[in-house]
């Protein structure tokens, strides 16, 4: 199939964007521009522009035209399977880097009890970190498991450990996951954290995990920010 013009503009921008030209945060050149550069119609400008977009390099702002972004993260390994958040980093090309903010032993409170199906009075551990990608804060994450069924997991070092690798070392292993997903705006601590404006859209998580027998060993709330991430949801019909 012979290629589009619309496409050829698309690879020179691209080209353009890769190599510097237009680094990312700058603002492009205007359809009106960029089709007297290329000495094509706006329209053809702009199908160009328009795949870029859908593919994560481009964004159009109110007031400041189209800037060059990075594109998101495809975040299909948490949403679609039980990869770990280094797999699902490298599988997209990004460096996967974690900072444990809080790692400590408490008695759950009300909301982990419910989640996690425990008695009043048992004890959990908290598991705070914040979770990189590229250098760049990607993700919250609050993770409680019960101390009962993991009692060594304080041995581990999770700057570094996979939690999921970490709990199949020292109890059962996580088969399953359950995930509610809802979409809030940054505000206080967790704009700071994840480096966004108060405002900026954020994406939660709120899953529990299960392992082989229906035992649930992990709460979590997992935050990601919604301006560099993308996640993949499969479904079918049921009859």
């Amino acid at each position: 199939m012979a290629e589009t013009l619309y496409d050829r503009i698309k690879d020179d921008l691209l080209a353009k964007i890769k190599d510097g030209t237009y680094p990312e945060g700058t603002t492009i050149p205007t359809e009106i521009e960029l089709a007297q550069a290329y000495g094509v119609s706006r329209p053809t400008v702009r199908q160009a522009l328009q795949i870029l977009a859908s593919e994560g390099f481009l964004e159009k702002r109110r007031k400041r035209g189209t800037i060059v972004t990075h594109p998101k993260v495809s975040q299909r390994g948490f949403t679609m399977e039980l990869a770990s958040f280094e797999d699902a980093m490298r599988l997209a090309g990004r460096m996967p880097s974690t900072k444990v903010l809080t790692f400590r032993r408490e008695r759950a409170g009300e909301a982990v009890q419910e989640a996690l199906e425990l008695s009043p009075g048992n004890e959990v551990y908290k598991l705070v970190r914040l979770r990189y990608a590229d250098g760049e804060p990607n993700v919250f994450v609050e993770s409680y498991i019960p101390y009962a069924l993991y009692p060594g997991l304080d041995q581990y070092d999770f700057d570094t450990k996979s939690l999921y690798a970490a709990m199949s070392e020292c109890g059962k292993q996580v088969m399953r996951a359950r995930r509610h997903l809802e979409a809030i705006k940054a505000e206080g601590a967790t704009a700071a954290l994840l480096d966004v404006e108060p405002g900026d859209s954020l994406i939660v998580f709120h899953s529990v995990a299960r392992d082989a027998d229906g035992t649930a060993v992990e709460y979590s709330v997992a935050t990601y920010r919604g301006d560099s991430n993308s996640f993949d949801l499969e479904v079918s019909r049921s009859s």
